[in-house]
């Protein structure tokens, strides 16, 4: 909900004006308040009050002050004329509004009528006509207005070409015919959300409700979003285009909540998210696509929360995150793609905590987290693959914790991670794989403290680890393998402090550098069963 604009309650409030004898008896009363002071201030300038009984002001001064006194009050008339003709404008200023808005109204009637005519023709000079209107209308409560008719027009029932009956020539004209019309509608808003704030056509800080209409298609590239709404909700986008490319959300407020992607595409393509929120809550993706290619988050918000994707595409590929949050929380992935590839989270967020994979693939493949969170807590995997092939972390964090992987294949290949932290604390392996062939950790936490593993497969294969930590402190091993065949531990620490050993495999088979700490509770003791060591360990 937009915020209450001072300006609006006035113009409903309407011409407000003082009784105007109470008027002028107050300029009256004044202006005899300030000739009097006058008058005594001039008489104690003169001296006259320093003067003796017997002295007496001559005749010239006295009526120099009688002629003071009487300027005043002659100011003080041109005040209340002052007063009157201020009043006379106002009420002249009120009666030309009112004839606007007279004027205005009757222009408003026959534009909604040409735009409910059935002659294509006719019905487009309804949609310029009330764009028209908006751009002359005298108050803004009279531009929403306007607005807020093209934004129904565009809500009325409408049958996508797909469920065209086939063959029928007719039917397909009068959609073609009807098609442009709408898409003339978002042309126009595009335009005038264009134009700078100041400018008199500007639709910045209005409200636009497109709420359960139907898409296919449509240009909003280059709009800026900073203040009002965009409400998208419970719309259906079935095939076509809308493209916000290169738009920029300063303020703004776009709904996509509980919206139904079966075909579609939106494009934010280099669309820039200063201030501004996206919400696709509650959104179902099964066929479409929203790409947000090459855009820059460093303030912005994007919220994808309980989201369902069992198809389709949502893609961030050299998406930049300085300072954002992309928030994939509590969303269920059955199928589909989720593409960050070559994406740069510098300071912002990703969160996928309590996400459900069940199918479908998430990549990070070489993208850069250098500061930012990516937090997949409490999430369950047990279909999807996870990609982060060749991604570089510096200084940010993956967190896990308490994940569960069931099934799920998560790949670090080729990973590299300098000073980054990868926490996997209280997680749960059960099945599934997580592949670390041939990452290369520098200065880096991996962190397994009190995880389960039970039946999954983490393999290290030739990672080489370098001034780093790897804890398995208190964790438990009763299936499945976890394997550093043919890693490099150079000067960094593994420690397996209270880790129990129950079944499965832990094997450093061709490892180089120092053994693990923890391993033996004593000096001389027996290895636990299922570790396999280097040789010379």
């Amino acid at each position: 909900m937009s915020p209450q604009i001072p300006a609006l309650q006035a113009e409903r409030r309407g011409l407000r004006l003082w009784n105007v004898g109470i008027v002028l008896l107050l300029a009256f009363a004044s202006a005899l308040l300030v000739a009097g002071f006058v008058f005594y201030t001039g008489w104690d300038l003169l001296g006259a009050r320093g003067l003796k009984k017997q002295q007496k002001i001559d005749s010239k001064t006295l009526f120099d002050l009688v002629k003071l006194s009487f300027g005043v009050v002659a100011g003080a008339g041109a005040l209340v004329a002052l007063v009157v003709a201020y009043r006379r404008q106002r009420v002249d200023e009120d009666a030309a509004l009112r004839d606007t808005t007279r004027l205005h109204n009757e222009r408003f009637t026959n534009a909604v009528s040409q735009l409910g005519d059935e002659s294509p023709t006719v019905r487009l000079g309804g949609v310029h006509a009330l764009a028209g209107l908006a751009d002359d209308a005298p108050t803004r409560q009279l531009r929403q207005t306007c607005i807020d008719v093209l934004c129904a027009f565009l809500r009325l029932p409408y049958t996508a070409e797909a469920d065209l009956p086939t063959g029928d020539a007719g039917a397909r004209h009068s959609y073609l015919a009807l098609r442009e019309a709408r898409h003339t509608v978002l042309r126009l808003i595009r335009d005038h959300l264009r134009l700078p704030q100041e400018h008199p056509h500007s639709w910045q800080r209005y409200d636009f409700d497109f709420s359960n209409a139907v898409f296919d298609g449509g240009d909003l590239s280059k709009a800026t979003f900073s203040g009002g709404a965009v409400t998208f909700t419970g719309a259906t986008f079935s095939s076509g285009v809308l493209t916000f490319d290169d738009a920029t959300f300063s303020g703004g407020q776009v709904f996509f909540i509980e919206a139904t992607f079966s075909g579609g595409e939106i494009n934010f393509r280099s669309a820039e998210f200063s201030g501004g929120e996206v919400y696709f809550t509650g959104t179902s993706f099964s066929g479409g696509e929203v790409y947000f290619t090459g855009a820059t988050f460093s303030g912005g918000e994007v919220y994808f929360t309980g989201t369902t994707v069992s198809g389709g595409e949502i893609g961030f590929p050299s998406a930049t995150v300085s300072g954002g949050v992309i928030d994939f929380s509590s969303a269920t992935v059955s199928g589909g793609v989720i593409d960050f590839s070559s994406a740069t989270v510098s300071g912002g967020q990703v969160p996928f905590s309590r996400t459900k994979f069940l199918g479908g693939t998430v990549g990070f493949s070489s993208s850069t987290i250098s500061g930012g969170t990516v937090d997949f807590i409490s999430a369950v995997f047990s279909g999807s693959t996870i990609d982060f092939t060749e991604t570089v972390l510096s200084a940010g964090t993956l967190d896990f914790n308490r994940a569960k992987f069931s099934g799920s294949t998560v790949t670090f290949t080729r990973f590299a991670f300098s000073a980054g932290t990868v926490d996997f604390t209280e997680a749960t392996f059960s099945a599934g794989t997580v592949n670390y062939t041939d990452a290369t950790f520098s200065g880096s936490k991996i962190d397994y403290t009190q995880a389960t593993f039970s039946g999954s497969t983490v393999d290290y294969t030739e990672a080489i680890f370098s001034n780093g930590t790897v804890d398995f402190i208190l964790t438990v091993f009763s299936g499945g393998t976890v394997a550093f065949t043919r890693a490099a531990l150079f000067t960094s620490t593994m420690k397996f402090t209270g880790a129990m050993f129950h079944g499965g495999t832990v094997t450093f088979d061709e490892a180089t550098g120092s053994a693990p700490v923890g391993l033996v509770a004593s000096a001389g003791s027996p290895w636990p069963a299922g570790v396999t060591l280097a040789a010379g360990w």
